[in-house]
């Protein structure tokens, strides 16, 4: 039996990363980063070593990624005041996910599994899927979002594409790296974008006077279990190459929901992905009482009222 891969994991105090780490502790050798040791309960996480992935001296922390299999990064840096001054934080992001890229590429990581959004194009979502004139987003149509969280989340994906088609890290090529045949001849690493979904409990509570966005969360729902599959078949697939033989995939973090909007054809696909959650069938008591027996919930249609 082969022996674990040997996982980094960056923002190993957070949401995200609590709802997998029992499993992955177990399948996996594991490195723990983040910022703080503290969760978000306030529990000191011993075994997760705090760095600043916003350094831009790399040799701080590029030690944790020797040896390293795969990185999977869910750090973030949380957006605060004004949309129009969510750019500032949304730059730090990406400056981080820069770092986290750059520093597994130069320390031979095979692979980086990324912790992208629905958001990278929520445009489509906002402006045409909920006025009915787009029925299912996929995931490689030109991310378009319209705020700034989107944005970065559509910019660690183009990134990550740099790392991936052998296009880095050539020298002597006068033209950019660019063979005159076309090739490109720098290590692809080998990178996965995961846009998550809607990874928590849906509290119907919570929705009471905005049952269309309830209905939206229904489609965008991802189940800890689906969540921690997901993450586990973008490290363990062994060919990740899209159609022109780059390995670069983005994919939806969603389960295999009734009202979903996003596909998720390329997860099934490629990475063998099996959602086994529905959230029609998880939250179906609350669905059945507010827009069944409830005549005043207008509630109509798969997402909205028509």
């Amino acid at each position: 039996m082969p022996p674990p891969k040997k996982v980094l994991i960056t923002g190993a105090s957070g949401y995200i990363a609590s709802q997998i780490l029992s499993v992955f502790k177990k399948r996996y050798q594991t490195i723990l980063l983040d910022i703080t040791n503290q969760s978000r309960t306030g529990k000191i996480l011993k075994d997760v070593v705090p760095i600043d992935l916003l350094d831009s001296d790399r040799s701080k922390y590029a030690q944790y990624f020797e040896g390293v299999s795969t990185v999977l990064h869910l750090g973030y840096k949380p957006r605060r005041g004004d949309p129009l001054d969510h750019f500032f934080c949304e730059k730090a992001n990406i400056e981080m996910a820069y770092n986290v890229f750059r520093t597994a590429y130069e320390t031979g990581v095979n692979r980086v599994v990324m912790a992208s959004s629905n958001h990278a194009a929520d445009w489509y979502e906002h402006s045409l899927i909920h006025a009915q004139k787009m029925e299912i987003v996929e995931p490689y149509q030109l991310p378009l979002s319209d705020n700034f969280y989107g944005w970065s989340k559509a910019s660690y994906e183009h990134m990550g594409f740099l790392f991936a088609c052998g296009g880095l890290g050539v020298h002597g090529s006068s033209d950019g790296h660019v063979h005159t045949k076309g090739s490109y001849t720098g290590r692809k690493m080998g990178v996965v974008m995961v846009r998550i979904g809607a990874p928590r409990d849906l509290n119907i509570a919570e929705y009471r006077d905005d049952l269309v966005t309830y209905k939206r969360d229904l489609g965008a729902y991802i189940s800890p279990r689906d969540l921690t599959q997901l993450f586990m078949k973008a490290i363990e697939t062994t060919d990740i190459d899209n159609e022109h033989g780059i390995p670069w995939q983005i994919v939806y973090g969603i389960s295999n929901n009734t009202r979903a909007f996003w596909s998720l054809a390329n997860a099934r696909e490629v990475l063998n992905y099996d959602p086994k959650d529905d959230s029609e069938i998880k939250f179906a008591e609350d669905i059945h009482k507010f827009f069944v027996m409830d005549p005043n919930s207008m509630a109509t249609g798969k997402l909205g009222p028509i």
